[in-house]
């Protein structure tokens, strides 16, 4: 008799915990398959730490063939799904097409950058949702300063100096406090540079930081940021961005090379594909989370509508502790589905937050008491080594050695503006001349533009990624395949050296402004 067929699309943090779970609970009497473009699960939480030169970007990289040994990994970008045939169609890294049959199905493709209909953002701002992101950032941040250091004083120089994050949640607080602390470090330690100083501008329509928190975390991560000389702007936003700067919404001009897009993410496309039952963009399932009509098909993460019990009438929020335990539930579900078990609700309960903001300092709540300063730090730390599949020695080491030694202040080169649109189906891969995509943190090629979609996510949302959870451990999505037939456009984004690069060809313009959010600001 043969083993029945599970593909699990996107290996985010709800995918990759539905397969480690169900492969633990088949035992090998089910063949598990995942469907991904890249070989390796991102724990996004520390993808600013990356950014700001502190973790090297292997080490928030967990292998799926190393951590998944009895789950078998095709690399791919997911196409059409047939649901009525039971088959998922693929486009593979080097262009082939592919199928794949099943029995159940997982869907958990996560989401993608959220953009708003304001001028000049598509092509001048930049996402934070994956590595390629999170490497022409550093790089990006490094050149200007040397750039501002050569210019000498002037407004060029300022504008050089000066970086704006829109979105104060987890992802925009993070980029905002760890770039401080890293522009800082650059410019202490040239003494050509004595006299610069780098501005950090941190803004959000909201009335305070970190506004899904309460009051006295937000203030915590309020009062660091200040301290440190960010300038944290609420109640603004950017009204426009050109090459030369932003305009913001209370009227002021602001000159600047950086704009960095943390305002929250949207569901993965490829939910609204299939033509089911909706909820805001997100896949509409039950509490055992199957789809309505549809008992093997499961769906999980950002693209599925998960109804939260513990608030009747709610839906779970696009989270990355959501996904993760939603992951668990969803492979339970699975082996209970091929056995005849019962199947069990999802429900949830939070054990705390935690923020990093960069050296000892931390706002965390574990287990709803308040913390700051340095225990905060060590309880936001211990949580995240906890929470990693893998690398926590090599993590733990990269800290200690941040702790003691300089970092180094180079640019790598590796990732060009082009290559990053904000507009993009695929934050986890960098776009080449030729309209492909290739996987930055392994250096292989990715699916190319054409006939393909990206397979990935589960979760993550924007940015409530460090909610306390069990020791267990965000991710990241796609668009449609008729989208990602066009190669991507170059952003014609900042007058730096880079820009004499090739370009690719024109990617889509940024979609108007979907329903509003669970990251909305």
């Amino acid at each position: 008799m043969s083993r029945p067929r599970i593909v699990i699309v996107g290996a985010g943090f709800a995918g990759y915990r539905t397969a480690r779970t169900l492969a633990r609970a088949a035992r090998g009497r089910a063949e598990i398959t995942l469907l991904n473009p890249t070989d390796y699960f991102l724990y996004l939480p520390l993808l600013p730490q990356v950014a700001a030169g502190i973790l090297e970007p292997r080490r928030v990289t967990v292998s799926l063939a190393g951590t998944l040994p009895d789950v078998r990994l095709v690399l791919g970008e997911a196409g059409r799904i047939d649901l009525d045939g039971r088959t998922v169609h693929y486009t593979g890294p080097e262009g082939e097409r592919g199928s794949l049959g099943y029995d159940r199905l997982v869907l958990a493709a996560g989401s993608v950058n959220k953009l708003l209909p304001i001028p000049g953002v598509a092509e001048h701002a930049h996402g934070f949702r994956g590595l390629p992101e999170a490497l022409y950032l550093r790089d990006h941040v490094t050149r200007q300063v040397e750039l501002a250091s050569s210019d000498g004083k002037g407004p060029l120089c300022s504008a050089r100096c000066t970086f704006v994050v829109v979105g104060a949640g987890y992802t925009g607080t993070e980029v905002a406090a760890q770039g401080q602390l890293f522009t800082d470090a650059l410019v202490r330690a040239h003494p050509l540079r004595k006299g610069m100083r780098p501005r950090w501008l941190l803004l959000d329509v909201a009335e305070r930081v970190l506004p899904e928190l309460d009051e006295r975390l937000s203030g915590t991560a309020d009062r660091v940021l200040r301290e440190r000389g960010v300038d944290v702007r609420m109640g603004t936003s950017v009204k426009e961005a050109t090459p030369d700067g932003v305009l913001l919404t209370d009227g002021e001009f602001v000159g600047t090379r950086t704009l960095v897009w943390c305002v929250g993410v949207r569901p993965d496309p490829l939910a609204e594909s299939l033509g089911l039952p909706m909820e805001r963009g997100r896949l509409l399932v039950e509490p055992t989370l199957q789809v309505p009509g549809r008992p093997e098909v499961f769906a999980c993460g950002d693209a599925a509508a998960v109804p939260d019990l513990e608030k009747p009438g709610a839906y779970t929020p696009m989270t990355a502790q959501h996904a993760w335990r939603q992951g668990t539930v969803a492979g339970h579900n699975i082996a209970a589905s091929l056995t005849g078990r019962e199947l069990r609700p999802y429900r949830h309960k939070d054990m705390g937050f935690v923020v990093d903001l960069g050296g000892v300092k931390a706002a965390a709540n574990p287990l709803g008491i308040p913390l700051s300063g340095l225990p905060a730090g060590a309880v936001t730390r211990g949580y995240h080594l906890a929470a990693m599949p893998g690398n926590r020695v090599r993590v733990a080491a990269d800290w200690l050695l941040d702790a003691v030694l300089p970092r180094q202040a180079v640019q790598l080169g590796l990732v060009r503006s082009w290559s990053v649109p904000l507009d993009t189906a695929s934050p986890e891969l960098a776009r080449v001349p030729d309209g492909r995509e290739t996987d930055t943190a392994s250096g292989g090629a990715g699916a190319p533009s054409a006939g393909g979609r990206k397979a990935v996510g589960g979760g993550g949302g924007d940015d409530t990624s460090r909610t306390i959870t069990s020791p267990t451990p965000e991710p990241v999505r796609s668009e449609p395949a008729k989208r990602n037939r066009q190669a991507a456009k170059p952003a014609e984004h900042r007058q730096d050296a880079e820009q004499s690069r090739p370009q690719p060809a024109p990617t889509r313009s940024a979609p108007t402004r979907s329903a509003p959010q669970e990251g909305d600001r």
